[in-house]
């Protein structure tokens, strides 16, 4: 027997084996003491979990799922759940102890074995899965039926042709009318999981189903409880009638110890006030009633841990925007205690202003400003917001809360008359000619403003209120000392403020107003600030007068945002209360993005080219912006060339919608020759690497020269390499068989495997080449051969780096890790940036940026990102020079070993037509 651990827990199986344990383990699952056996397992589990790789002992671990002893069973299942994917041949060897489980007199067994075969997400089990499945579903005992339930969604992910030819959502339909609770819970979560990968609705709530599942909410576990509850909110009462009645039958579900329960209540709730409210002012008082019993939940679970407290808060945040009155009368309970984790009190003053009303403005105000003495910078700083959007808010508590930020002024304290500056201006905008008075205690204070939003309103108000400030053409002196070290934000103010003070004071200001103008349009490159430029240059040259009705004249006044969110995108948000969909404020469509063949792609014929085609034409839609994305940004100092401003003539409409020449083709395969007839009894191999659809496929042109027996069935197999590839599937299946004089084309899925990678000597070039071996499976034959890989087969289409990323990662790589190289003979296709940024998209090669090489007429540099599926970066520089048929190469990385790959394809890109 294994020595016990002192303090009676498994903690033991997780400390560091000695050298050889593979061998020991190994002998130890064949022990014939059944302890040994036991501690045996639990200690490939436990390598298992710390990321040790112990996929050698498949075999001996599934030996031991033949025992009566469910803890054993256990373990064992789930180490075959975990290798399931990397050894789906071997996993076919478990089918049979599946099957046999799955008749098991025990029940635990039985869904055990059900489960199991589930979650093993591997196409050739899922047939044996069905029959085991079948009889699950009816089986007599309700954990099973339960079990079985779940694992319908979990089939239908894998193979949805397969759960509708057997009828399986009809059963599920069956189970909601079960006896047991819990299974008519699991019916409901395995049903409306299905509905959400399908996207149609499979549910059908009819009048019989809707009693049955408001019977059940009653007695299920809680999570039961949210499942139905969630299937509820999606139901469409027929009128407000039937909605009152299942809301009571839903209120006291309010009550409950689980706060996703709650939630889920409360979201039924909120969508069935609307269908009431329809019905007239007959339910008027129904609704009030309604609305005072949502408060006390709502506000009790503001007494729970941190982190419930900010999901709460944020769902909250829509419920008070939806239906304001229902804690319209608690703002009390949103005040900040000392102790709340900044998340929390951020969310809490957000939801403050929302609630703020002429009735409590006072106390919000003592108790914002109380804030606003907090030592935590950013809580200060949306304290004092706060008061400006309260003020933006209620016009007749303007004037107090303006009286607050004065009195937040007087305190000196840098970034509070920063931020008070900031919503001030705002103030302004809401307020025209009416809170002018403080103008002058907000230039006393000019000397505290560093920040690029602080700097950038105050020269909006001394440009805008210029004839009401005496030396405001002094004040706006001092900020252009600075001008060009400034963020472009205060340059832009800066311009226009001088400008507005031109307009209004002529005689004094000609002489800053040409200073500023030239600094724009002939010393900066950020074309936003030039562009502005010529045309106030052109409107003060051409037409003063219609200058002046441009730059002085009326602005609309900013509204009220605290209610923000568009009614439509608010209804679906009030929909998917208590799911991610509520905490993030967005629908789900916008961060969740299923990648998932229809079940009738197959059916229509649709091939693998014309998959790749559609994948393509929705990746250029996505990523638009970035083929005019580099379009004159300063890419000072990264490369050989010296920095210089461009000049006025250089920013071009040609340069503002550079970088975006067309739609890229697909990329196609580069086929060579690898095998000849007489090396492979008869066939001809033809191989090439792309990417489709974010996955490396290595295609096949098989061409059958000289073999009479057609070419079936192939088996593959890679040697180990440098980009650690292994075949998704070794079984190529040739359908229709390829006969004498015949061709086909096959493609192999490559995924990344760890145990597969050939670690690179230091200082070498990882070796392209990857060696292949297939074996005609009709005729025995075993042949071999190399291909060199397509680097440009691994670059993901996540490869596009922010300008700024892209400049401190240009930086950060040390110059020995820089690799050089000219390319001659280029077609015309491969001089013109544009057509080069259109061609390299289509490969996952990203144009970020493009700027003439300063002192040298006609050349031109550009900069592409790229990221491999692995997460290796590489950048690079490319200049080009108009009427010359070559190309410069200079490409930076930290994974230097493989950059002589990236290069390589970049100059094979560059010579393709």
């Amino acid at each position: 027997m294994p020595p016990k651990d002192q303090g009676g827990s498994d903690s033991r199986y997780f400390t560091t084996q000695k050298k050889g344990e593979l061998h020991e383990l190994r002998t130890e699952l064949h022990s014939t003491d059944f302890a040994t056996k036991v501690d045996a397992v639990k200690k490939v589990i436990a390598s298992m979990t710390v990321g040790k790789d112990v996929s050698g002992l498949f075999t001996d671990v599934l030996n031991c799922a033949q025992t009566g002893n469910i803890e054993l069973k256990k373990l064992v299942y789930l180490y075959l759940i975990n290798y399931a994917k990397s050894q789906p041949e071997l996993t076919l060897l478990a089918v049979n102890t599946f099957v046999k489980d799955a008749n098991d007199r025990n029940p635990l067994i039985r869904a055990l074995a059900v489960r199991t075969m589930g979650c093993i997400r591997v196409d050739r089990i899922t047939e044996y899965l069905c029959e085991p499945l079948g009889r699950a579903l009816r089986d007599d005992d309700p954990y099973v039926r339960k079990t079985a339930a779940v694992c319908v969604a979990k089939l239908y992910d894998i193979a949805p042709e397969l759960v509708q030819e057997r009828g399986f959502i009809e059963t599920l339909h069956d189970l909601i009318s079960d006896s047991n609770p819990s299974v008519v819970a699991n019916g409901v979560a395995a049903l409306s999981e299905i509905s959400e990968t399908s996207g149609r609705d499979v549910m059908k709530i009819s009048a019989s189903v809707l009693q049955k599942l408001l019977a059940a909410l009653n007695e299920c576990t809680e999570w039961g409880q949210v499942f139905i509850l969630d299937s509820l909110a999606k139901y469409v009462p027929g009128d407000a009638r039937e909605a009152e009645g299942i809301i009571e039958r839903v209120t006291p579900r309010l009550q409950h110890a689980n706060s996703a329960v709650v939630m889920s209540a409360v979201k039924v709730i909120l969508s069935y006030m609307d269908i009431m409210a329809a019905g007239g002012g007959a339910n008027a008082e129904n609704i009030r009633a309604l609305t005072r019993k949502l408060a006390p939940p709502l506000v009790t679970l503001l007494n729970s841990e941190s982190e419930i407290q900010y999901v709460a808060l944020r769902n909250i945040n829509l419920i008070v925007q939806k239906r304001p009155s229902i804690l319209e009368n608690e703002i009390k309970v949103f005040f900040c205690k000392y102790n709340d984790p900044i998340y929390v009190k951020m969310e809490k003053l957000e939801i403050i202003i929302k609630l703020v009303s002429e009735k409590n403005i006072d106390q919000v105000l003592l108790e914002l400003k109380e804030y606003a003495t907090e030592v935590d910078v950013d809580f200060v700083r949306k304290s004092v917001s706060a008061i400006g959007r309260c003020a933006v808010k209620l016009e007749r508590a303007a004037e107090r809360c303006i009286g607050v930020l004065l009195e937040l002024i007087q305190t000196k304290v840098n970034y509070v008359v920063q931020e008070s500056v900031i919503v001030i201006k705002d103030i302004f905008r809401r307020y025209p000619n009416r809170y002018e008075s403080i103008i002058a205690t907000l230039c006393d204070n000019l000397d505290t403003l560093d920040e690029p939003q602080a700097k950038a309103s105050m020269i909006w108000i001394i440009g805008e209120y210029a004839e009401r400030i005496d030396n405001a053409d002094e004040l706006l002196e001092t900020f252009l000392e600075t001008f060009e070290e400034e963020d472009p934000t205060v340059q832009l103010q800066l311009l226009t403020a001088t400008v507005k003070c031109f307009l209004k004071n002529p005689e004094e200001t000609q002489e800053m107003v040409q200073k500023v103008l030239d600094l724009a349009t002939e010393e900066s490159d950020n074309p936003d600030l030039r562009d502005r430029g010529f045309i106030y240059w052109r409107l003060l040259s051409t037409d003063p007068e219609a200058a002046k009705l441009v730059v002085l004249g009326d602005k609309p006044v900013i509204e009220d945002d605290t209610f923000r969110l568009e009614p439509n995108l608010l209804n679906v948000l009030v929909g998917q209360i208590a799911t991610l969909s509520s905490i993030y404020h967005k629908p789900p469509e916008a961060f969740v993005v299923r990648a998932k063949r229809s079940p009738t792609s197959d059916v229509m014929g649709m091939d693998d080219d014309e998959e790749d085609g559609e994948e393509d034409e929705d990746y250029e839609d996505e990523n638009d912006v970035n083929n005019g994305g580099g379009d004159l940004l300063d890419m000072g100092g990264l490369s050989v060339n010296d920095k210089s401003p461009a000049s006025a003539n250089d920013g071009g409409m040609g340069d503002l919608f550079g970088g975006g020449g067309g739609v890229a083709a697909a990329p196609e395969a580069r086929m060579s020759k690898v095998c000849t007839p007489e090396k492979s009894g008869g066939i001809e191999l033809w191989a090439g690497f792309r990417q489709v659809g974010g996955a490396v496929k290595l295609e096949l042109d098989v061409r059958n020269v000289s073999s009479n027996v057609p070419v079936s069935n192939l088996a593959i197999q890679l040697n180990k390499n440098a980009f650690g590839f292994s075949p998704a599937n070794q079984q190529i299946i040739c359908n229709p068989p390829i006969p004498i004089g015949g061709s086909g084309k096959q493609i192999v899925e490559l995924v990344n495997n760890p145990n597969m990678l050939v670690q690179v000597p230091a200082g070498q070039p990882a070796s392209p080449q990857i060696q292949v071996a297939v074996k005609n499976m009709a005729t025995g034959l075993v042949f071999y051969f190399a291909a060199n890989f397509a680097f440009e087969a691994m670059f993901a289409s996540d490869g596009a780096l922010e300008r700024t990323a892209f400049i401190e990662s240009w930086k950060s790589v040390d110059d020995q890790k820089e690799l050089f190289s000219t390319v001659a003979n280029l077609p015309p296709s491969s001089t013109d940036i544009d057509r080069v940024a259109s061609k390299f998209q289509g490969y996952n090669i990203f144009l970020i940026a493009r700027r003439p090489v300063p002192n040298a007429e006609g050349q031109e540099v550009a900069y592409f990102s790229m990221k491999t599926t692995t997460g290796m970066i590489f950048m690079a520089e490319l200049t080009f020079k108009k009427g010359v048929n070559a190309a410069k190469v200079c490409l930076k990385t930290e994974n230097i070993a493989y950059g002589v790959q990236a290069k390589v394809a970049l100059e094979i890109l560059l010579r393709s037509p």
